[in-house]
Parts: C-alpha cells; structure tokens; sequence
C-alpha cells in the first residue's frame, strides 16, 4: 500500500496522485476493458446471467478489497438484481451514500463503425470506445477507484460509505424504490455522491444536483373503422391525423412554446436563475446547432434546459408512413413526452391535459399515460452548505469553478434518494453531452477519465477532512 498520510496537503496531492496512476499504468482502462466485455443488456431477457455475473465477478470483488461488506440481492419485480456494500468506520461519523447502474444500453452492435463493437474497448485517438464506458460503468469505476485511493493514501476513509449497484436503471429502475424503502436503515447515510449523465461540456467540471422529471403520454384519435378514398370522402369526413396535428398545436406554440399552464412551474428561484448566470449552453462537436428561437421566451439558453420544461412529439403515426395509399386514415396517435422541473405537480398533469384539450375543441381526442416509468423532478438548492463544500474541492482540484447545474436537463430516479432515503443528493458526471451514450459509438475522452479520478479523489479526501470535523450536519 506504500507510505500512510493521515491528512493535510501532502496527503491530499498524494491520494489524488495514486488515484491518476491507475489511469496512467493502464490498470483502470484494463479493469474498464474486462468489464466492457460483459454485455450487460438489462432490456434482453438472454442477458440476465450477464447482469449477474457483473456483480459477482467485478462489483463484489473490488469493493470487498476496499474492506467493503457485500451482499447481492435479488429484485423484488422483474428485473436485474443490485448489490449493495457498506464500509463502516465510525458510526459517529459521516456517512455518505455512492450510487451507479452496470446494466446498459442495447449495443446496436452491426450500427458501430468499422473497427469498433460495443463490447471491445477500442482506443481512437484521445478517446475509448465501448458500450457503458460512460453509461454508467466507466462513472463508477471512476468513483470506486477514487475511493480505494483515499483508503490506500490515509489508511482510511474518514467517513462511512455505501454503496448500491443496480442492474436495471437502463429499464427504468424497476424495483430500485422498493429495494430503498425495505433496506431504508442499511442505505441510511447523511448525502448521495454519484456520477451520471453529462458535464455541461467536456472541458468544464459540473455538478448536478438532482433531475428534471420525465411524463410520457398518448395522444389518438380513433375517428371509424377503415380508411376511405380521399377523392370520394375527402371534405366530407374528418382527417383524424390533421386533427390531431392541431391538438398538438393547441398544447405547444409554433416555437416550442408550452401552453398548457399546469405543464411549467409558476416561476425560477432566485438562488436557481443565480446558479445558471454563468452556465454557457453552447453546440459540441457531433452534436444538432441551438435554435435560440425555439423554447420558452425570455429565458437564457441555460434556463430553457435547466430551470424550465419542454414539450415533445417522440412518434406520430396516421396512415401507413412507409406505404402512403390514396385513404383517409381511420386512426391518428401520437407518443409526447414532458420534460418538467420542481414545481410541476405530477398529479395534475393528466386531470389538466383532459381539461384543456375538451376547452379547446378536443374532447374527441383520447389521452393516456404510457407504460413508461414517470420520472420526478428533483433539485438541491445550490446554495445548500455541501454545495458550496464540494464546489470548494472540485475548485480546489481543478483551479477552476465547476459548472453548477440545480438539475440535470434529462431524467433520473434521483427522487428515491431524496424522498425515500432523506438525502442530500450531489452528482459529478464524467461525460459529455456528445458522447453517444445510447447510441452506436459511445465514448470517453481520456481527459474526463483522468480528471475526473483527480477530482473524486479530491473530494473523497475533503469529506474525510472537512466533513468529519464538522459533523453529519454540514450534509443535512
């Protein structure tokens, strides 16, 4: 293990040090690349044994080497199974609470480009290649191999740590609610430091702390039974797919517009529009040019994404798209999909839906949530004293301020750490926005991985530090 420094500078530069040589001896990209490797595909019945074998054969080892209790258990509903691993070193200590998912995204392994498969990590330039090396196991690897620089460094934490691997969060966590409330005392910790999703670009450190909501919903008209010719029918009986259009339109304006009241909050805190002042939103490379045009007017670029809502068209369906006949289509659908902060009411949305369609000449049009898990919106206030406390380390490690998001612009179930759990969530992601992540081709720029083991280390090392001198009630 080499020399123990219990604390100060020294010890500090010297956990983040061991913790960048993993990166530079190659150790981590080896270990990423084993896990790589196992094509954990939680929306593929055949992958089950896979899910499983990434806990037993990667999660369970490595954190049982850190002095970690393990236990896998098993998924109260269909779905993967998650493990669960605590290191108590103090019960008067601190304790904080690391959350990542192995499970990924289906590999689309024939859409990968040549050379490349979703299951080999493949270096290209400044980059790996590889399904999961940023969605979500390449992130936690990260903050595991922080930790074990942290321990090997001082000889110990400083604080307590657990930890909760599920395998299905790429299906919408199923069971991950219910896992929290039955091992509510186990998982009982003072605040959530985990790693997901995108940094605001690839260049800037950021914070996220919490989700914007997720609601998806049906619209359809069923007008009759079959289609008719259009010249014999046409003026006669109504088209259901430009009706709908219109329904469609009666919810959002022409430049994105929400116009449904209870769809957007009454307003933008004061501390949130302080945070997002100096937030650039800016096109990266692979990724679509901003409209500026497009979205709620008045508002910044970063308020539009990270303070407001948005309404979406995900499918439209009339007719046969791919073989148009000369018919009126007897059906029109449409998938739509809100994208919501805190102060949105969930149990509104569907009543409201309902009742503006029927005052805007709608009531024909059907609605119904879809099958989809909702996601709820969730945000710590930046202005919370462990916000500042880890802008203050990620600062310090970095020589620059992070970005600070008070929510990340898509969806997480962030809100069973917050309301089942009662913690103080913070997430330090180490991607960014065009990295593929569910697509073919995902990838890590080699300077997020190596940055961002510097700056978990970093921070592990203040909370041993800062934290415990302070009590459990900086993070409350």
């Amino acid at each position: 293990m080499g020399d123990v420094v219990t604390s100060g500078a020294a010890g500090r530069d010297a956990a983040i040090a061991r913790a960048h040589e993993a990166f530079a001896s190659g150790a981590f990209r080896e270990t990423l690349a084993r896990r790589v490797a196992i094509a954990t595909e939680s929306q593929t019945p055949d992958r089950a044994p896979e899910l499983m074998r990434y806990l037993v054969e990667e999660m369970a080892p490595d954190f049982a080497a850190m002095g970690f209790r393990t236990e896998i258990v098993a998924n109260p509903r269909e779905g993967g199974p998650f493990l669960l691993a605590e290191r108590i070193e103090d019960p008067a200590l601190p304790t904080v609470l690391g959350y990542g998912h192995g499970d990924v995204i289906r590999g689309m392994d024939a859409e990968w480009s040549d050379g490349l498969s979703p299951w080999r990590l493949a270096q290209r330039g400044e980059r790996w290649y590889g399904r999961g090396v940023v969605d979500n196991k390449g992130q936690h690897q990260i903050n595991m191999t922080a930790l074990k620089a942290v321990i090997d460094t001082r000889g110990r934490l400083g604080f307590n740590a657990k930890y909760i691997i599920e395998m299905g969060e790429e299906t919408g966590s199923p069971g991950l609610r219910e896992i929290c409330e039955a091992h509510r005392a186990r998982l009982s910790a003072d605040l959530l430091i985990a790693s997901d999703g995108p940094r605001l670009s690839a260049a800037r450190p950021t914070i996220f702390l919490g989700a914007r909501g997720g609601f998806n919903f049906d619209l359809w008209i069923d007008a009759r039974e079959g289609g008719h010719h259009s010249g014999n029918w046409g003026g006669l009986i109504s088209n259901p797919g430009i009706e709908l259009a219109h329904a469609i339109a009666c919810l959002v304006g022409p430049n994105g517009q929400i116009r449904v009241p209870e769809f957007t909050p009454e307003g933008i805190p004061d501390s949130v529009r302080r945070a997002l002042a100096d937030i650039e939103v800016v096109s990266t490379d692979g990724g679509p040019q901003i409209e500026p045009r497009w979205g709620e007017p008045g508002l910044t670029l970063a308020e539009k994404v990270f303070g407001w809502c948005n309404l979406e068209v995900l499918a439209f369906e009339c007719g046969n798209p791919r073989a148009p006949v000369n018919a009126i289509p007897p059906r029109a659908w449409a998938r739509m999909q809100l994208r919501f902060v805190v102060g949105v009411d969930t149990e509104a949305l569907m009543p409201a839906l309902r009742r503006f369609l029927d005052r805007h000449g709608f009531a024909h049009v059907q609605v119904a949530p879809s099958r989809e898990t909702m996601f709820v919106a969730t945000r710590m206030d930046p202005d919370h004293p462990f916000v500042r406390f880890a802008v203050a380390s990620l600062t310090r490690t970095h020589g620059g301020k992070p970005a600070i998001l008070p929510n990340l612009g898509g969806s997480l179930p962030n809100d069973i750490f917050t309301d089942v759990l009662g913690l103080t969530t913070i997430w330090v992601p180490h991607s960014y926005p065009a990295c593929s992540q569910h697509a073919p081709n995902e990838h890590v720029p080699l300077s997020i991985v190596a940055e961002g083991l510097k700056l978990m280390a970093g921070l592990y090392w203040d909370i041993g530090d800062g934290l415990s001198e302070r009590g459990a009630a900086t993070a409350r």
